[in-house]
C-alpha cells in the first residue's frame, strides 16, 4: 500500500480523496494555485505544493508541475479526482513512465473510451446497446443531412471530443440539421481542437441513467446498481439519486451486465461509470463511458455501503476487489443536490466572492465512512470565511441525504436545504427546494427535458409556491416579538414611560415595486424562556417552539408538534425597508415589517420612493472578469448589439444593448474585475 499519495485537484473533491487516504493511514499532499492558497483542502493535507497562477491551464493542467510536486514530496500515486486531467490519457501515460501510479484506469482504457467514436464502436463490437447512428466522422452538412434522412429525424449531432453540453444539438428537420452540424463542428474546434462529429438518433423523453462499474487488476469486474441523473439543467446534472425510480430490475440486471462486458472489453481497472440513454419503453443504448470517479458517487456509496474512493486506491496497488456480484448491496434510497454559486432568479448567473457565513446542516454521514448511514452528509471544499473564485466551476458543495426509501429521502433533502445557510454568494438552493417540491418529481414522473420543460422562461419567485404562506408569517411575528420582548427587557427605561408589549399586530409583506399585502395577527401564548409561542393568522393557531436567539440565522423546532428549520436575517435586504425581516423555508422566501395597528395604517400613507433609474447604463450581471468592451465613446448602437463579454467560473457570457443609443461613457476597462450591478457603458 502507498504511503504518500498526491491529489492533482481542488476543491471538494481533493477533501473528499483526503478523508478516505487519512483513514487508511497514508499521507497526502495537495496541489494549489495562487487562487486556492487558504483553501480547505490545502489545509486538510499533510502537505501542500505550489503549481501555478489562477487560471487551470496554468496550474491544474500543467503536468510538468504536477509531476514535479509528487518527485518533491516523494508521493507514490496520484488520485486526479474528476475534471482536470483525470481522463486524460497522455498524463496517466507520463505518470506511467515516471514510476508513478495514477489512481485510476490504465492509459489505454481512458484513451479507448475518451473518444466517442472509438468508445461507440468498442461497445458494439462487446455487444453493447448502441443508439442507431453513424459513427464514423462525417465531412460536410450536406453529407450530415443524407445521414440523418436515413436514421429518421429527430437526430443528435455531437462533438466526439465533446463534455458538459459543449458541441451538442438536436435537430428535427434538413435546416436545423445544417445549422446544427456547422455550429457543432465551431464549438467543437475551439472548445476541444478537434472538430470530428458524429451523428446519432436522439431518444424521445429520454432518461440519463448510469451504471457504476469496479474493475481490478486481476480481471474481476462488478457493477454497484445505477443512479438516475436525469434532472439536469443545460445538460449539467443538478439532482442525482440512487436507485433510479423508473428501471425495473431486469433492465438494471441487463444495463450492469453490458457495462461489466464494455470494461472488460478494455481491460478496466478502478471506478468508472457506463451511461446510458434510456427510453420511456425502457429500452437503452451506451452514451459513453467516464473513466474516472463521479460527481455524484456519494448516493452510490450510501446505498451500497462502499467506500469508492479506497477501493480505487486499492486496485491501484495491486489489491483484488475485495467483493463480487453477490455481495452488492442495495439499500435504502440516497439523493445528491448539487449546490452551486449562481443566481437562479437572475438566469442562473454565476455568483462569486467570500462565503460571510457557510453553515451546512448538521451532518450525520461523512465522507470515507460507510458505517453511518441514513442520515445527511456534506462533502464541501470551502469553509466559513472562505472564497468562491471565478477561475473554476460553480460547485460549493453537494448535499447528501440516505433515507429508507424515496419519500423519506426527499423529506429528508427538504430538511436539510431549509438548515443550509450560505451568505456572501448567492446559491442555488431555492431552485432545488422547488425541484423536489414539485409534483411530477415526487411522483418520479420525469426525463432530462424536464427543467427545460416546466421552467422554459426561467426561474422567479412565483416559482416557489409555499404549502402554508401563513406559517411564514407567524415565523416573521415570532421574530418581532422576541425583538420587542429584548427592548421591553432593557433595565434603566424612565418610570411611566416603559415599553409594553400587546398581543394585536399587523404584518406588512413587501412586494415589487412597493406593492404590500397585510394580514393581522393575535400573539395568544409567549414564554421567551423556553422559547414557545403561539400566533394566530387567519383563524389558524401556530405554536412554535424553538431556542433560536436574535443574531441567529437558522431557526430549528418544531411548529404545531413538526419538526421546523427555517432561515431569518434582518436588516436592509434587496434595497427594502431596514427593518425587514425575511423568513426563507422549503425555496419560498418572504420579506415583512411586523407593526402595531395604529402604524400599520401611518405606514400605509407613506410614499413609495422607486429606485434610480438604469435603463441608460449597461450593468454587470455577476462578479467576473472584463475580457472585452466593444464599443467606444460616441458610438452608435442598435439594440441587441454586443457591448462587453464578461469571464466567470469558465464561461463568458456577452451583454447586449437592450435599447438603441449612443454611447456617452466607458465605465470600466478591460482586464478590471467587476462586481454585481457595476456599470459598464453608460448611453446618452
Amino acid at each position: 500500500m502507498f504511503t504518500k499519495i498526491l491529489i492533482a485537484n481542488r476543491g471538494e473533491i481533493a477533501c473528499r480523496v483526503i478523508a478516505t487516504a487519512q483513514k487508511m493511514g497514508i499521507k497526502t499532499v495537495a496541489v494549489y494555485s495562487e487562487a486556492d492558497k487558504d483553501a480547505r483542502h490545502v489545509l486538510l493535507a499533510d502537505e501542500a505544493v505550489f503549481i501555478g497562477p489562477a487560471p487551470s491551464k496554468d496550474s491544474y493542467l500543467v503536468m510538468d508541475n504536477i509531476i514535479a510536486a509528487c518527485k518533491k514530496t516523494g508521493a507514490q500515486a496520484v488520485h486526479p479526482g474528476y475534471g482536470f486531467l483525470s481522463e486524460n490519457a497522455v498524463f496517466s501515460r507520463r505518470l506511467e513512465e515516471e514510476g508513478i501510479v495514477f489512481i485510476g484506469p490504465k492509459h489505454y482504457s481512458v484513451g479507448q473510451m475518451g473518444d466517442k467514436i472509438a468508445s461507440k464502436k468498442l461497445a458494439n463490437d462487446a455487444k453493447v446497446n448502441t443508439i442507431p447512428g453513424y459513427a464514423d466522422a462525417i465531412d460536410t452538412a450536406e453529407q450530415a443531412v443524407e445521414i440523418a434522412r436515413g436514421i429518421g429525424y429527430p437526430v443528435m449531432i455531437k462533438a466526439s471530443a465533446g463534455g458538459g453540453g459543449k458541441g451538442l444539438r438536436v435537430a428535427f428537420d434538413d435546416k436545423s440539421c445544417l445549422e446544427g452540424f456547422t455550429s457543432c463542428r465551431n464549438e467543437a474546434k475551439t472548445a476541444f481542437g478537434d472538430d470530428r462529429i458524429l451523428l446519432e438518433k436522439y431518444v424521445l423523453e429520454p432518461r440519463h441513467i448510469e451504471i457504476q462499474v469496479l474493475g481490478d487488476s486481476h480481471g474481476n469486474c462488478i457493477y454497484l446498481n445505477e443512479r438516475e441523473c436525469s434532472i439536469q439543467r443545460r445538460h449539467q446534472k443538478v439532482i442525482e439519486e440512487a436507485p433510479s425510480p423508473f428501471i425495473s430490475e431486469a433492465t438494471r440486471k441487463a444495463m450492469g451486465e453490458q457495462a461489466v462486458a464494455l470494461a472488460k472489453a478494455v481491460k478496466y481497472e478502478s471506478a468508472g461509470t457506463v451511461e446510458f440513454v434510456v427510453g420511456k419503453d425502457q429500452s437503452f443504448y451506451f452514451l459513453e463511458m467516464n473513466t474516472r470517479l463521479q460527481v455524484e458517487h456519494p448516493v452510490t456509496e450510501c446505498i451500497t455501503g462502499v467506500d469508492l474512493v479506497e477501493l480505487m486506491i486499492r486496485v491501484a496497488a495491486g489489491e483484488a476487489l475485495p467483493m463480487t456480484q453477490a455481495d452488492v448491496q442495495r439499500n435504502g434510497w440516497a439523493i445528491e443536490c448539487r449546490i452551486n454559486a449562481e443566481d437562479p432568479f437572475r438566469n442562473f448567473l454565476p455568483s462569486t466572492g467570500r462565503l460571510v457565513r457557510f453553515q451546512p446542516p448538521q451532518e450525520t454521514m461523512f465522507q470515507a465512512n460507510t458505517d453511518d448511514l441514513y442520515g445527511v452528509r456534506v462533502d464541501s471544499g470551502v469553509q466559513d470565511g472562505g472564497e468562491i473564485p471565478m477561475f473554476y466551476d460553480s460547485m460549493i458543495c453537494k448535499l447528501i441525504v440516505h433515507g429508507k426509501d424515496r419519500l423519506e429521502a426527499i423529506a429528508k433533502m427538504r430538511e436539510a436545504l431549509n438548515g443550509f445557510v450560505i451568505r456572501g454568494v448567492s446559491s442555488n438552493i431555492p431552485f432545488q427546494a422547488a425541484l423536489l417540491a414539485h409534483p411530477k418529481f415526487v411522483a418520479g414522473d420525469f426525463n432530462t427535458g424536464f427543467i427545460g420543460e416546466n421552467y422554459a422562461n426561467g426561474f422567479r419567485t412565483a416559482d416557489v409556491p409555499h404549502d402554508d404562506c401563513d406559517m411564514l408569517i407567524a415565523l416573521v411575528a415570532f421574530v418581532r416579538r422576541k425583538f420587542l420582548n429584548r427592548a421591553a427587557s432593557i433595565s434603566g427605561q424612565m418610570e411611566g414611560h416603559e415599553l409594553t408589549v400587546g398581543n394585536e399586530f399587523v404584518v406588512v409583506t413587501l412586494g415589487a415595486q412597493g406593492s404590500t399585502a397585510s394580514t393581522p395577527v393575535t400573539v395568544t401564548e409567549f414564554d421567551d424562556k423556553i422559547g414557545s409561542i403561539t400566533v394566530v393568522v387567519n383563524g389558524k393557531a401556530y405554536k412554535i417552539a424553538s431556542k433560536f436567539r436574535l443574531g441567529e440565522i437558522r431557526i430549528s423546532g418544531t411548529c404545531n408538534g413538526a419538526p421546523l428549520s427555517a432561515q431569518v436575517e434582518r436588516g436592509n435586504l434587496a434595497g427594502k425597508n431596514p427593518l425587514a425581516i425575511r423568513v426563507s423555508h422549503n425555496g419560498a422566501q418572504v420579506d415583512a415589517l411586523v407593526f402595531s395597528k395604529r402604524a400599520a395604517e401611518l405606514y400605509a400613507l407613506m410614499p413609495y420612493k422607486a429606485p434610480p433609474d438604469m435603463s441608460r447604463f449597461v450593468l454587470s450581471p455577476m462578479p467576473g472578469l472584463l475580457v472585452d468592451v466593444a464599443v467606444k465613446v460616441g458610438q452608435k448602437v442598435q439594440a441587441g448589439e454586443r457591448v462587453a463579454v464578461i469571464e466567470a467560473m469558465k464561461m463568458e457570457n456577452v451583454l447586449f444593448a437592450a435599447a438603441d443609443g449612443v454611447v456617452g461613457k466607458v465605465l470600466a476597462a478591460k482586464g478590471e474585475s467587476l462586481s454585481v450591478d457595476q456599470p459598464i457603458v453608460e448611453f446618452l
